[in-house]
C-alpha cells in the first residue's frame, strides 16, 4: 500500500511538473510573440548583420531562435515607410564585407524608404568599402570619429589547393566542358589559367563601376571624380569628411540625439522591430504567392542546415516536394523561386528543374536572384517565366565539371595499404587511388559533354535562344547579373520585390495590392530541427575561426571536395571571395 502511495505521487509530481513547464512555455511564447509596444517618435536603429541569409532558421517553438534575414531587413525597412510610429531611421552597414546581390537589395530598400519623405541616415562604425556603398543610399552619412575611411576600390581572390594536394600525396585528376568552367582550377592550378585572369577581371571591373555608380549618384558627384576619390583612399577620418564623402563625425548617442532631440521615444532596436506583424500595418496581407527558397548547393536526397557563417545544402528532394507543394495548392496565385546558389550536383539540379517546368505550366513563374544563381543554380532558373537579377549578383556558369582525387601518393606517405577486387572492365573507375585510366577518363569526358549539351538546350528552351548563342555566353563564364542582362540570360535587374510585382502581374493581381508571401519548404519536423541544425550550430561554435571571410572562403573550398571528387558530373560554381 505504501508503495502504491508512493508510485502515486510520483506520477503526480510528474504530471504537476509537465503542467507547469507547458504553462511557462505557452506563457513566454504569448509575451515573445506577441508584437511589441512601438512608441511613437521611435527611432529606428536598423543594425544590419554580417553574412545575412535568405532563410529564417528552423525552430519549431516560434520564439526560441531568431535570426535576421535579406527580407527581414527589407521588411523592416518597408514597415517602416508606412509606420506613423518610426520618425527616422538609422542603417548601420555590416563592417565584414559580403557579396554584391544581399547588399544591394537593402540598398534597393532603402531608396524606397525615401519616398516616405521621413529621415534616412547612414552610421558608419567602421568605413569598408562596401558598407559606405550602401550608406550613400541616404541621405546622410555619419561616421565613427576614430574610423577610417577604407574605399580603395574592388579586388577578388581565389584559393588554388593544387601545391597543398602535391604536398600530402593527392592528384586532382579533373574533367570540364567549357573553357572558362574554372571550378577545377582550384585542385588542379596554383595560380590563375589566362582565361580563369580574363574571367575574374570582367567581374572585378564590373563590381568596381557598380561602386563608382553608387557613390556618384548617392553623393552628388561625377563618375570621373569618384574614380579620382577612390585612388587616393584609404582615408582618416578628418579627410572623409573634407572631401564630401561623409557628413559629419559622431557617437552614437550623439546622432540619436539629433534624430531625437527632446527624447520622445528614443531608439528602437531592429531585433524588437523584426516582431512588428507587418499585417498589422497593412502589409503582407491579400493574395498568396509562394516564395521557394533555393539557397546553398545543390545535392541529392533532403535538404541539410550547413554551420553558422557556411552554406546550406539544397536537397533535390526536400525541394521537388516544395515546388509539388506550391504547385497544387489552389490557394497560391503565382511562384517566386528566391535563389542563392552556386550550383551543385547536375543531375539533383535537372530534378528541381523538371518540377519547375511542370509548376511553370499551371502557374505564373518568377525567378529572383540573390548574391549567387549560378551554374546548378542558373540551370534551375532556366523554365522562369522571367528572370530578375541584382546587378551584382554572380550568376551564369554554365558549364560542367566532374573528376576524383587519385590519393596513391598519400597512402604511401601514411604507410597505408590499398588493395581490392574488381569484375567488371571499368569497375575501379572511381579507385581512390589511381587516375582514369584513357578509357575511364573517354567515358567519363562523355557525361560530362553529354550534360553540358543538355545544359544548353535547358538554357535555350528557357530563354528562347537558341543552341549556339547559349554557348557563346555559356563555356562556364561567370557574369554579373548586369552583364547578364545584356547577354539575354536575365530580363530585368531588382530584387525580390521586383520580383513579386512581375508575379502579380502575370496572375492578373494589381501591382497596388498588398500580397501574402508564403515560405517553401516549410518548417522542419522537432527531429529534424535536432539532428540536423542543432547539431551543426553546436559545431559551429567550435569553430569560432569561420568568422573571417578567408577562412570561411577555404573551408567552402575543402568543402565543395567533397562533392568534386564523388565522380559525379557537377554544375558548380568556382569559389570566389571578392574584397572590399
Amino acid at each position: 500500500m505504501a508503495t502504491a502511495r508512493g508510485v502515486r505521487f510520483i506520477l503526480l509530481f510528474m504530471i504537476a511538473a509537465v503542467i507547469v513547464s507547458m504553462t511557462g512555455v505557452a506563457i513566454s511564447y504569448f509575451l515573445l510573440t506577441r508584437g511589441p509596444a512601438v512608441e511613437s517618435g521611435s527611432v529606428l536603429w536598423l543594425r544590419v548583420p554580417s553574412n545575412l541569409g535568405e532563410q529564417a532558421p528552423d525552430d519549431v517553438f516560434g520564439f526560441l531562435e531568431q535570426r535576421a534575414t535579406v527580407g527581414s531587413v527589407v521588411s523592416a525597412l518597408r514597415m517602416a515607410k508606412v509606420d506613423d510610429r518610426v520618425s527616422a531611421v538609422v542603417v548601420v552597414p555590416p563592417v565584414v564585407p559580403g557579396l554584391w546581390g544581399g547588399v544591394q537589395e537593402i540598398r534597393d530598400a532603402v531608396v524606397d524608404f525615401k519616398e516616405s519623405g521621413k529621415p534616412i541616415v547612414a552610421h558608419l562604425e567602421f568605413g569598408m568599402g562596401q558598407a559606405y556603398y550602401l550608406a550613400t543610399a541616404c541621405d546622410e552619412i555619419f561616421m565613427s570619429p576614430t574610423s577610417p575611411l577604407m574605399l580603395v576600390g574592388v579586388a577578388s581572390y581565389e584559393f588554388f589547393f593544387r601545391d597543398t594536394l602535391d604536398k600530402v600525396g593527392i592528384e586532382a585528376d579533373m574533367l570540364a566542358a567549357g573553357d572558362y568552367k574554372t571550378a577545377i582550377n582550384t585542385y588542379t592550378e596554383s595560380a590563375f589559367t589566362p582565361e580563369h585572369r580574363e574571367a575574374t577581371e570582367a567581374l572585378s571591373r564590373d563590381f568596381y563601376e557598380q561602386l563608382v555608380d553608387g557613390i556618384a549618384e548617392g553623393r552628388g558627384m561625377t563618375r570621373a571624380r569618384v574614380r579620382e576619390v577612390i585612388d587616393q583612399g584609404p582615408f582618416v577620418a578628418g579627410d572623409a569628411v573634407s572631401l564630401g564623402l561623409v557628413d559629419d563625425l559622431v557617437y552614437e548617442d550623439e546622432l540619436l540625439d539629433r534624430l531625437s532631440p527632446d527624447d520622445v521615444a528614443g531608439r528602437l532596436d531592429f531585433a524588437t522591430y523584426d516582431r512588428v506583424e507587418p499585417q498589422s500595418l497593412g502589409l503582407g496581407t491579400g493574395p498568396r504567392i509562394a516564395v521557394v527558397y533555393v539557397e546553398g548547393a545543390i545535392n541529392f536526397g533532403s535538404s541539410t542546415p550547413g554551420l553558422p557563417g557556411s552554406a546550406r545544402m539544397v536537397g533535390s528532394g526536400t525541394m521537388s516536394e516544395a515546388i509539388r507543394d506550391a504547385r497544387n495548392d489552389p490557394s497560391i496565385e503565382a511562384i517566386v523561386l528566391r535563389i542563392d546558389s552556386p550550383g551543385g550536383a547536375a543531375t539533383a539540379a535537372d530534378i528541381i528543374w523538371r518540377e519547375l517546368s511542370l509548376a511553370r505550366e499551371q502557374k505564373p513563374l518568377v525567378v529572383s536572384m540573390g548574391d549567387v544563381a549560378a551554374s546548378g543554380g542558373y540551370y534551375i532558373a532556366a523554365p522562369a517565366h522571367a528572370i530578375v537579377a541584382q546587378p551584382g549578383t554572380l550568376t551564369g556558369s554554365i558549364g560542367v565539371f566532374s573528376g576524383k582525387f587519385a590519393a596513391a601518393g598519400a597512402f604511401d606517405k601514411l604507410g597505408v595499404g590499398v588493395d581490392g577486387v574488381t569484375f567488371g572492365a571499368q569497375a575501379d573507375i572511381l579507385s581512390p587511388v589511381d587516375r582514369f585510366s584513357d578509357a575511364a577518363r573517354a567515358a567519363m569526358q562523355a557525361q560530362v559533354d553529354d550534360i553540358y549539351e543538355r545544359f544548353l538546350q535547358v538554357v535555350a528552351e528557357g530563354r528562347a535562344m537558341s543552341r549556339d548563342e547559349v554557348h557563346a555566353v555559356a563555356q562556364g563564364r561567370v557574369w554579373t547579373g548586369r552583364q547578364a542582362l545584356v547577354r539575354g540570360l536575365v530580363d530585368e535587374l531588382g530584387g525580390l520585390r521586383r520580383a513579386v510585382l512581375l508575379a502579380q502581374e502575370q496572375a492578373g493581381i494589381g501591382a497596388e495590392e498588398e500580397v501574402s508571401l508564403v515560405p517553401y519548404p516549410g518548417p522542419r519536423s522537432f527531429f529534424e530541427v535536432l539532428t540536423g541544425a542543432a547539431a551543426a550550430s553546436a559545431m559551429g561554435r567550435e569553430i569560432g575561426w569561420l568568422g573571417s571571410p578567408p577562412a570561411r572562403a577555404a573551408y567552402e573550398g575543402w568543402r565543395q571536395m567533397g562533392l568534386a571528387g564523388q565522380g559525379v558530373p557537377l554544375a558548380l560554381m568556382p569559389g570566389v571571395t571578392v574584397g572590399r
